[in-house]
Order: C-alpha cells, then sequence, then structure tokens
C-alpha cells in the first residue's frame, strides 16, 4: 500500500489505476483532457500564434472516444477512492457537461459546481464569442452515503468570517509559478497553486492521501506535500513528469505546529445551555456579562435569561443587547469563576465527549 503514498509515476493513468488496491485514497483531484476540439491553428489580429491547447494528449478521433475514456478512469477513480472520499474534477465548456453526465451516472454523488473566474483570462481575439473567463469544477462525494470531509469553518475564516461561495476568483498560473523552458510554457494547462491550496484545505485534512490521475507539472502533488498531506500521482508524458518531480523534491512541508485548521462546529455534539443547569456547572442566580462588561443578565432555572426588560434564551437576549437580528450566545456571555471572565462555551465543552 505504502507504494502509493508520496510518490508520483510516469506511465498511462488507465493502466496505472488498474495497479491500485481499492479504497486507497481520501480524495482524487482530477484535471483530465479537455478535449478541446481547436483544429487549426488561433492567431492573434498582429497575425502573432495563441499557444492554446493543441498537444496531442488532449486529441480524441471523436465524442465516442472521449466518452468511454471518461468512463474507465472515472470508474477506476471510483473504486480506489475510500467510501467517505470525494472527488473533484475540473474542466470547460468542451468537456464538463459530458464528465458531469458519466459523474452521475457511477453514482457519485454531486456536492456542488464551482466556477472559477479567472480575473486574468486569456482575450477572445477574433471577437466573435464571449471571453471564455472561467472553467468549472465539479465536486462529488462517492456515495450519496458518504460522510466527505468539508472544513466549512476554516473555509470562513479564510474567507474573512463570510461562508466560501461556490464561486471564485483565482488568478491563471503566471508569473514564477508557470514552469517555462526556453521561454515557452512547459504545460499549456497548468493550475495555479492557489486553486489546489482551496481544494485542499476544504476537503481533506491533514495525512489525508490525495491521488492525481493526470499529474502534468504536479500541482496538486507540491500542494499536498505542503499542506501535511500525502499524494500520489500518474502522468504519462515524461517531459512534465520530469517537472513535476523536480517541484515536488523542492516543494517544503508547512511546519506541523502550523497545520491544525478549526474544528467544524456542526460535528460537535449538541449540548443544550440547559443542560449545564441541569449537571451543576452553572446554577440559577449566576449573573452573566457580555465581553465588556455593558450588560448583566440572571439566570433562570429553565435555563433562560432575564437582562432589563427582556428574557429569553442565551442567543435571543445576547442579540437583543447587540441590537442584532442574531447573536451566538455561546460566545457573547461572559461569567466570573474566581479572578478569571471566562465565556460560558468553556463550560459547554465539559460536557462533550473527549475525541
Amino acid at each position: 500500500m505504502t507504494k502509493f503514498f508520496d510518490r508520483i509515476v510516469c506511465g498511462d493513468s488507465l493502466d496505472t489505476l488498474k495497479k491500485i488496491p481499492d479504497k486507497t485514497f481520501d480524495l482524487v483531484f482530477a484535471d483530465p483532457p479537455y478535449n478541446m476540439q481547436i483544429g487549426k491553428r488561433l492567431k492573434r489580429p498582429d497575425d502573432s500564434k495563441v499557444y492554446g491547447v493543441n498537444d496531442k494528449w488532449d486529441q480524441f478521433s471523436d465524442f465516442e472516444h472521449y466518452d468511454n475514456f471518461s468512463k474507465t478512469w472515472l470508474k477506476e477513480c471510483k473504486r480506489v477512492l475510500k467510501d467517505n472520499g470525494s472527488i473533484w474534477v475540473i474542466g470547460t465548456y468542451h468537456n464538463i457537461f459530458r464528465l458531469g453526465y458519466y459523474i452521475q451516472n457511477l453514482n457519485y454523488w454531486i456536492l456542488n459546481d464551482v466556477i472559477w473566474r479567472k480575473n486574468n483570462p486569456m482575450p477572445n481575439f477574433k471577437g466573435t464569442r464571449f471571453t471564455n473567463a472561467h472553467e468549472t469544477l465539479i465536486w462529488a462525494s462517492k456515495n450519496k452515503r458518504s460522510k466527505y470531509t468539508f472544513n466549512y469553518q476554516s473555509l470562513k475564516c479564510l474567507n474573512d468570517d463570510l461562508q466560501m461561495r461556490s464561486d471564485w476568483t483565482v488568478p491563471i498560473c503566471n508569473g514564477k509559478e508557470r514552469l517555462k523552458k526556453n521561454g515557452k510554457k512547459v504545460h499549456s494547462t497548468q493550475k495555479p497553486e492557489s486553486l489546489l491550496y482551496r481544494i485542499i484545505l476544504a476537503t481533506t485534512n491533514k495525512g489525508d492521501v490525495i491521488f492525481d490521475p493526470f499529474l502534468g507539472t504536479g500541482t496538486t502533488a507540491v500542494v499536498a506535500k505542503k499542506l501535511g498531506r500525502r499524494y500520489f500521482g500518474i502522468e504519462k508524458d515524461r517531459r512534465y513528469f520530469e517537472s513535476a518531480k523536480e517541484r515536488i523534491n523542492k516543494a517544503s512541508i508547512i511546519e506541523d505546529d502550523y497545520l491544525d485548521t478549526l474544528q467544524n462546529n456542526k460535528s460537535k455534539p449538541r449540548v443544550p445551555f440547559g443542560s449545564l443547569i441541569e449537571m451543576g456547572l452553572i446554577k440559577p442566580g449566576t449573573i452573566l456579562f457580555d465581553p465588556k462588561k455593558k450588560f448583566n443578565a440572571k439566570i433562570m432555572v429553565d435555563g433562560s435569561l432575564k437582562c432589563q426588560q427582556t428574557a429569553g434564551s442565551i442567543h435571543k437576549v445576547a442579540a437583543k443587547m447587540m441590537g442584532a437580528e442574531s447573536c451566538n450566545g455561546w460566545t457573547y456571555w461572559h461569567y466570573q469563576s474566581g479572578k478569571s471572565f471566562k465565556p460560558i462555551d468553556e463550560l459547554r465543552e465539559k460536557l462533550r465527549p473527549a475525541s
């Protein structure tokens, strides 16, 4: 099993996939060929060449050829995915709808489609269509019953305490991050590390194993390594493989002390405020204070609070005092414990079973 951890191999994905044991990986990130169907060479208005995606690995004889290829790797990826694992698949309008069709036919359970909005897309030089400024990602669990990972609180923190939306503005890979040789891009569709950072942070935990069946120049493995995850990748093209190996060897893992992420509140057992009173952790008549000790409230025998002319739950009374529609009473209300001033949330933690 360990031969599929922290390694990349140069070979055909469909052949290598068959050698991987069932239920090996926690997450799959797949950036498959897009089957772009560009045809003739693209040129700018000044007659200079546009270096788009016209590589041989992206060329298929027809839709049937591409569909059979897609069904095969999607089926194999589901087999090697753990029961509570999930998969991300990225594509453009050329292929994402076909991939979504087969993802559903294989009984994956689609959780979200995410729009990656590029703030620096390639323009439409001929002016015959809208500028293609986004790609689409499909996030799906292995099946409807999967208890997949989603680090909601970490994503919210990453986004300045706002829920992370399904439209992400991330620049395309450029600058020093873009691999070049003799002035030309090594890979035409190298993905930015920032995109994989968000995906891996959102849907895996430290130590999880991430698989990329179309590794390219190694972005998935590089970010996985930095974030303290394990990885396995397959790349057919020897040039891409060597570039990926070099990038991975140079990548440094973030110190273990800094890899902890916020625990999801919803993953913790619910503890009503009244349970604290029933268990004797706090007594009726105890006075609670807001963080600045501007307001105080008394605890009633039924777990309600009375503050000035307001009575109700810890959340309702806190919201009233703040003049807000809602408020988390667990972090708003504090109690005096000796010389310490503590949030009542600390008492709630005493009733939760140790993880």
